[in-house]
């Protein structure tokens, strides 16, 4: 297993996402106020495909970093693909369906905090 700390496990998924070309990446710390992560990411994708390229790209950086995902859903429908990595939670999502559910919107609603745009 890996010795990533949230900040640095937060970072390196920002850095797959990005080199594929991911879009409006934001980043949320709701530690302290969810109780199975203290991370959540959110990108979208252009395509179906491209939110399925975007969630492999987390999946084999991360498993480069000796970090095994402890959950994927969607990936075979590729509207929204979650990816569970323990401390840090990420939604890869096509742009309606992230409007649509507004997840980032009801966590930030919680937290008190708006979701962050990562500096690119």
């Amino acid at each position: 297993m890996s010795d990533l700390n949230s900040d640095d496990l937060q970072q390196l998924v920002i850095d797959a996402m990005e080199d594929i070309k991911a879009r409006d990446i934001r980043h949320l710390n709701v530690e302290g106020v969810a109780g199975f992560t203290d991370r959540m990411l959110f990108a979208s994708g252009t395509s179906n495909r491209h939110v399925k390229s975007i969630a492999q790209s987390v999946i084999e950086r991360v498993k480069q970093a000796g970090i095994s995902p402890l959950g994927l859903e969607g990936e075979d429908v590729g509207d929204w693909v979650l990816i569970d990595l323990g401390d840090v939670v990420v939604h890869v999502m096509l742009p309606d369906t992230r409007q649509f559910y507004d997840i980032e919107r009801l966590w930030s609603e919680q937290t008190g905090q708006d979701a962050k745009a990562t500096a690119s």
